[in-house]
């Protein structure tokens, strides 16, 4: 009888055995989208059956008033006649179908669209081709491979989901947390070898021994190639994740399965993990790109400015039955204590634009 093949605890205990401890962007990389076992690559994480829900699926509000930024950033543009419209990690497709049937509606907008999706999961993608057939979508391989179109991208709890690495301050300076083995477990250890104070960013500078650095290399490059292209092409991105305004120090790194939290080092491959986005860093990028960037909103704020709490109204009359779900969602989606203060909303622009609810 054939041995089973290792699963991916196995795989990495392994790598660790051979190779010795590995950061925990190695670890998250792994655990998130290895060819075979990464989360993204297994079954539907979102909705109640899976391990979390994303705005998009609590309220068709939330993709709508996307929609209507969308189509006001492309007006403020000149309404090209053929422009890329890229959402980075799409889910099942909810946000952009919301978004996209409100925006169509402005003439001209769905003759110029060229909708780009970024997706690994196989599975995300077989949803997307479902719910967005009528826009053709195509799929992008790399993040930055869009066409010579202006471009508008939209990135709803994408950020968070990029691999970091953790520094812990000791007395002698910073080390880096790493994943390693005790006694075969899997365990968070620290690398041996300080790394001097001047190194670390001004943020986290004059810290306290104990205090941990989150550092996110792969969304700092990513808002790179995007700030890059849109500064040759026009346009802007829309980030929107739970996050902090100023690089700080703070341990955020977490697992979720089942709607609950969970131990990140327990089960690779079988649940979400995730940290808070570093929103100063990303605005840092996109300033040196000469990028304009808007001041950080709330999400509550953010759809608030858009006209979340008109269009519930709207919605609530025209379907009194379902006006306690509609003013659950919206409680949801802006409530100081829900996901209106957590979640923030970032702004990078090319000169000139004045992207819609974000304070003047």
């Amino acid at each position: 009888m054939p041995e089973a093949a290792p699963s991916l605890a196995d795989l990495i205990d392994m790598q660790i055995r051979a190779n010795g401890p590995m950061s925990i962007a190695s670890y998250m990389g792994l655990c998130l989208t290895h060819p075979r076992h990464g989360y993204y690559k297994q079954a539907d994480p979102l909705g109640t059956d899976g391990d979390f829900i994303t705005a998009p699926e609590i309220s068709q509000m939330f993709g709508e008033l996307i929609g209507f930024f969308c189509v006001n950033l492309w007006q403020q543009m000149g309404e090209p006649r053929s422009f890329t419209l890229l959402e980075l990690g799409p889910g099942r497709g909810t946000l952009m179908q919301d978004a996209l049937r409100v925006a169509v509606r402005a003439e001209g907008f769905g003759d110029a669209l060229h909708l780009q999706l970024y997706e690994t999961s196989e599975q995300l993608k077989a949803q997307q081709a479902i719910r967005l057939s009528q826009y053709n979508p195509y799929w992008a391989t790399e993040i930055d491979a869009v066409s010579d179109d202006p471009l508008i991208v939209v990135a709803n709890e994408f950020f968070d989901a990029l691999p970091v690495r953790q520094f812990v301050k000791s007395a002698a300076g910073w080390h880096e947390r790493l994943v390693g083995l005790d006694d075969d477990k899997r365990c968070f250890g620290l690398s041996p070898t300080p790394i001097p104070e001047s190194a670390m960013p001004e943020g986290v500078r004059g810290a306290t021994p104990g205090d941990v650095y989150e550092v996110s290399l792969a969304a700092t490059d990513v808002m790179q190639r995007l700030s890059k292209a849109i500064g040759r092409l026009g346009g802007a991105i829309l980030a929107i994740d739970y996050g902090y305004a100023r690089t700080r120090t703070g341990e955020t790194l977490q697992a979720v399965r089942r709607h609950g939290f969970a131990d990140p080092l327990e089960a690779p491959g079988e649940a979400d993990l995730s940290a808070h986005v570093d929103f100063g860093a990303l605005a840092t990028v996109a300033t040196g790109a000469r990028l304009t960037v808007q001041p950080l909103a709330t999400q509550g704020d953010f759809l608030r400015r858009l006209g979340i709490i008109e269009r519930a109204d709207t919605l609530s009359s025209a379907n009194p039955g379902q006006a306690a779900s509609i003013g659950a969602a919206l409680g949801r989606l802006t409530g100081p204590d829900q996901m209106g203060e957590l979640f923030k909303a970032l702004c990078a622009a090319s000169p000139g634009l004045a992207p819609p609810g974000f304070a003047p």
